[in-house]
């Protein structure tokens, strides 16, 4: 055990974590993500008993966000068509506002399908139990500073 590390991250995603360099990706998918199929490349940790919100909020103690890009953190977009409220993005907001100074606006939207396609190239997906629709987020690593 540590001092100062969220009891939720374990000792492999802990690893991961630090493997990781600038701009490798990491996603934190929901339920319905097809985390194993899509993440053939990369890395999969599954977090089936836990949400995406408390798997953000751990692991943006520890994880610097992108700052040469416009948006280090990505949801997945709605389908145009589908009747689906997305709450947890608000949910999104208030944690990444706490991580990072520019707040909400370091939050961008990727097409459903482009979202796909860019979690087949990231270092690591993290599988959840997550259950609110859309809940997929992708987050950018930037550099840490001391």
């Amino acid at each position: 055990m540590l001092k100062g590390i969220p009891k939720i991250l374990s000792p492999e995603l802990l690893k991961v974590l630090c493997e990781m360099g600038h701009s490798d990706r990491l996603i934190i998918a929901d339920g319905n993500f097809p985390a194993e199929s899509i993440g053939k490349d990369a890395i999969v940790i599954r977090m089936d008993g836990h949400g995406a919100c408390e798997v953000l909020e751990a692991i943006l103690q520890l994880f610097p966000l992108d700052t040469y890009v416009e948006h280090p953190v990505n949801l997945m977009q709605v389908m145009p068509g589908d009747n689906v409220e997305t709450p947890i993005w608000k949910s999104y907001e208030k944690i990444v506002e706490g991580a990072d100074d520019r707040g909400a606006s370091a939050i961008g939207q990727i097409e459903r399908f482009a979202f796909y396609e860019e979690a087949r190239s990231a270092y690591a997906i993290i599988a959840t139990g997550e259950s609110a629709l859309y809940a997929n987020i992708m987050l950018q690593k930037g550099v840490v500073v001391e």
